[in-house]
């Protein structure tokens, strides 16, 4: 206890001299801080750290941030005027509009419990690099350096932590921590915390505070006095989770270079105009390639995109370049059966439903159906895996309470696989996995899936709810619970058979492991329609593998559902292929 309390006087003794502390360290000769003198930046494998504050001359940090390498994100901070440093080169440089955050280490107090179903350890293998940048690309960071995290995993001033499921073996989460005692030799003794990413597709609660934590207790057990972080202004979930363990606002800036990572920072992503997702991916590419673009309808995702004298009106990744009929022939889905069924590919069998007796003979035949509107999106009116008389009148019955016609359809076990295609070639695949909770021990199937049901929303902007509706009750009911008991813990449930995203599915990028003939499937699919963009619907036994059925063809797929492939740039370069960047002209 003696000790403890000294500890603390110590470190209370350092925070009173702080506002008068003006002069720092002497650098430590270490490879992983460059820099002139004082003038220390650190490489972060995705850009630099600047502590301007070991900076005799700000002009000096302007011309550092001015040197930013293609692809970085140079962050300068601790800048004592920061407008100076703005007003030497205000065409290329901006504030960043983030709040900075210290905790003071000897106020921090533990969690109660500890993490369950994942854990949290240092980064390993090439494989978990890859694993972080992943992370990064789907939260749309800059991406770290090939070789540059697993070179530096054994770093005293670099320490990069990563949350991992501890059933699957998939990094969940990533958080680095920056040692400033190692780095610059601060006599503060300070460190910091960056590029905090959890999996938007995690079903695992929690993990962003876990990763907070584990880097508090990493730093409070080497002696640091206070942990500081950068977050957004309106990142109201995430201050509210670092107030809520002991952070304090302090008025510390931070400034950065314009470039592609930033730009939503000092453009702004044109919120005012509430536009969804799916357009807004879309018009924030239009707009970096100078495209001029009118808002027509910002609720319905309308509008109008302009360049050297040519107009095409859009409603998301629908174009005037897809005709009436192919848009017909995607809304019909008994249509798109025929259609692809004359050009050879391979289909599930289907009937219109009818009477009791015709539905009767069609599931005896396919043993399990899947009951579903002629023309509907987005989950709605879909009951999946039907194996009773009973159940298929009943989700006939749901779902004309959409629509009058509706379809029964051969059941297919595997894999849910996305396929995008764009101007004649296969751009992006993803599997979609249905909605899952984990339980807890304590909480009631309803409360695990109101609580997902909002992690999903938060992470894509609430376009992802998982309802809880009669169609999410039989779920739980065939698995063997209802939505009032209680989830034992570490056990998991799929509370849909639909993965589809608007009801809480998740998405998994699978582009690189895509098997040739399931995009040559897609290719010729989207020929047979004769639609030049469209997300193609399969049921895989493996995406790695040529075996497949295709369920049916979007017109307007959710390109913002596939990052971090390109499929935005994609679908710009084919309207205004006179924009495409070098590289891709190549």
């Amino acid at each position: 206890m003696a000790a403890m309390e000294a500890r603390r006087t110590e470190h209370r003794l350092r925070r009173s001299k702080m506002a008068s502390l003006r002069n720092w360290g002497p650098r430590p000769d270490t490879p992983e801080v460059r820099g002139m003198a004082d003038d220390v930046c650190l490489d972060c494998g995705w850009g630099r750290l600047i502590f301007a504050h070991t900076f005799e001359r700000l002009g000096k940090v302007a011309e550092v941030l001015a040197d930013e390498e293609p692809g970085r994100r140079d962050i300068a901070i601790y800048i004592r005027e920061p407008h100076v440093v703005l007003a030497d080169n205000p065409q290329e440089l901006f504030l960043d509009p983030s709040h900075t955050y210290r905790l003071w280490l000897d106020r921090y107090r533990p969690a109660s419990s500890p993490p369950k179903g994942f854990g949290v350890r240092k980064l390993r293998t090439p494989e978990d690099e890859e694993e972080v940048n992943r992370i990064y690309m789907a939260r749309r960071m800059a991406r770290s350096k090939h070789g540059f995290q697993y070179d530096n995993r054994h770093s005293r001033v670099h320490s990069l932590f990563l949350a991992e499921d501890l059933d699957s073996g998939q990094v969940v989460g990533t958080v680095t921590g920056i040692d400033h005692k190692r780095a610059f030799g601060d006599p503060e003794e300070g460190s910091s915390l960056w590029c905090l990413a959890v999996d938007p597709q995690t079903v695992r609660p929690g993990v962003g505070e876990v990763l907070v934590r584990h880097v508090a207790e990493h730093f409070a057990a080497r002696g640091r006095t206070y942990l500081d972080l950068s977050v957004m202004h309106d990142n109201v979930q995430a201050i509210a989770l670092y107030e809520k363990l002991g952070f304090e606002r302090v008025p510390v800036f931070c400034v950065k270079r314009r470039n592609k990572f930033n730009e939503s920072l000092y453009v702004g992503h044109f919120s005012d105009e509430s536009l969804n997702p799916y357009a807004e991916i879309i018009v924030n590419e239009a707009r970096r390639r100078g495209i001029g673009v009118d808002v027509l309808d910002a609720e319905g995702g309308f509008f109008r995109l302009s360049f050297g004298g040519r107009a095409v009106t859009c409603r998301e990744a629908l174009s005037e370049m897809t005709t009436a009929v192919a848009m017909s022939l995607c809304d019909d889905k008994s249509a798109t059966r025929r259609a692809l069924l004359r050009a050879g590919l391979s289909v599930p069998a289907q009937t219109v439903a009818s009477g009791a007796d015709l539905n009767a003979r069609f599931l005896e035949q396919q043993g399990r159906v899947v009951v579903k509107l002629a023309r509907g999106e987005q989950g709605v009116g879909i009951s999946v895996d039907i194996a009773t008389e009973e159940e298929v009148e009943g989700a006939i019955g749901l779902a004309k309470q959409h629509a009058d016609k509706v379809l029964l359809e051969q059941y297919v076990e595997g894999k849910d696989l996305r396929i995008v295609v764009i101007g004649g070639e296969a751009v992006a695949a993803a599997v979609r996995c249905p909605p899952r909770v984990v339980g807890d021990g304590s909480s009631t199937i309803r409360h695990l899936i109101e609580r997902q049901s909002r992690r999903r929303a938060a992470a894509t902007s609430g376009e992802s709810t998982i309802p809880l509706d009669v169609e999410t009750e039989r779920c739980v009911r065939i698995a063997g619970y209802s939505l009032d008991d209680v989830l034992e813990c570490d056990a998991k449930l799929d509370v849909r058979k639909t993965a589809n995203l608007h009801t809480g599915g998740t998405i998994h990028d699978v582009t690189a492991e895509l098997h040739p003939a399931l995009a040559a499937a897609a290719v010729q699919a989207a020929e047979a329609i004769d639609i030049p963009v469209t997300g193609l619907d399969f049921i895989v036994p493996d995406v790695a593998g040529p075996d497949y059925w295709i369920i049916e063809a979007n017109e307007r797929p959710g390109l913002a559902n596939h990052e971090p492939q390109p499929t935005a740039e994609r679908f710009v370069d084919f309207l205004f292929p006179q924009t495409k960047t070098p590289e891709r002209s190549a």
